[in-house]
């Protein structure tokens, strides 16, 4: 077994006031339209859930779930390719860029770019999603507003220049929409319209919801056990809809960590799942912190 000690994270020197949020002017930003559109039409098609329900089709919402939000967002898109806290073969890597394309939170490297930009802005002007900004604009305000830094490819791609470089994650960003139509069609010869329903828009409206809630109450409410340099918190009921995401100040401290949840009850079921690819062979240089890097970090 390989495992990588890490440091803490040194991305910021704003300081921090317990569950505070410091009120700034918000940037006027355009609505992107389009954007807008379809997560009303996401939304709205979510209520057809009331009235097409079964246990078949609550069932694969469910499975769902957790292969687009737990498998594809938060280890693949999160922790393999944003922070790349351990490595996987890359046919397994390109498999992952495919399932977390399925939450439709935008393509690979729209995704990583948004998100390492967050990181190295963390709670400052130019964060793309912060909560001192208001609560709204953390959780879904920020995903249908215009901001070039994160919508046009030749300024958020040169945040992940490794995935950039990369035809096929270029191919996969790209097409990234295809593939929920591909997964809407075999839910439809499948079971029909509530296969539909409850596989990709119940889902989808909550897989959004569990990850917006790690950009906004995740850096308002909970606890904070290490000095990130930010306003992140770790809060158990995140954590829960999210796979372990939820342990967002552990994460924030150290940000190249696979592991999020640091004490023995901060569930973390997404490391779970990367030290099963590890017994398998299929997961290697899995990074972790130090005892000295812990110690040193305590807030």
């Amino acid at each position: 077994m390989q495992e990588t000690l890490i440091k803490p994270s040194e991305n910021s020197t704003q300081p921090i006031e317990n569950n505070r949020v410091i009120e700034n002017t918000p940037k006027k930003y355009p609505i992107k339209w389009v954007t807008a559109a379809f997560m009303l039409i996401v939304h709205l098609g979510a209520l057809a859930a009331f009235f097409t329900f079964s246990w078949k089709a609550l069932m694969v919402c469910l499975v769902l779930h957790w292969i687009t939000g737990g498998v594809g967002i938060t280890l693949g898109y999160h922790r393999l390719l944003t922070h790349r806290s351990f490595k996987v073969p890359k046919w397994m890597e390109y498999v992952f860029s495919i399932i977390g394309s399925l939450a439709c939170q935008s393509g690979t490297i729209a995704w990583v770019a948004a998100h390492r930009l967050h990181h190295l802005k963390s709670d400052e002007e130019g964060d793309p999603h912060s909560p001192t900004k208001g609560f709204f604009w953390a959780h879904m305000g920020w995903c249908i507003s215009k901001n070039n830094e994160i919508d046009d490819y030749k300024r958020y791609s040169k945040y992940c220049p490794d995935l950039a470089n990369d035809p096929i994650h270029v191919f996969i960003n790209n097409s990234h929409l295809l593939w929920t139509f591909l997964l809407a069609a075999g839910l439809y010869a499948w079971g029909g319209w509530p296969f539909v329903v409850w596989g990709v828009f119940l889902r989808l409206v909550l897989v959004y919801h569990c990850t917006w809630f790690v950009n906004s109450a995740a850096h308002i409410w909970g606890y904070r056990t290490y000095a990130s340099g930010d306003l992140s918190t770790n809060l158990w009921w995140v954590a829960l809809l999210t796979y372990g995401e939820g342990w967002h100040n552990n994460h924030h401290a150290f940000q190249y960590s696979a592991r999020h949840g640091l004490k023995w009850w901060e569930v973390d079921t997404t490391y779970w799942m990367i030290k099963t690819l590890e017994f398998l062979g299929l997961a290697k240089a899995v990074k972790l912190p130090s005892p000295q890097a812990l110690a040193q970090a305590i807030r």
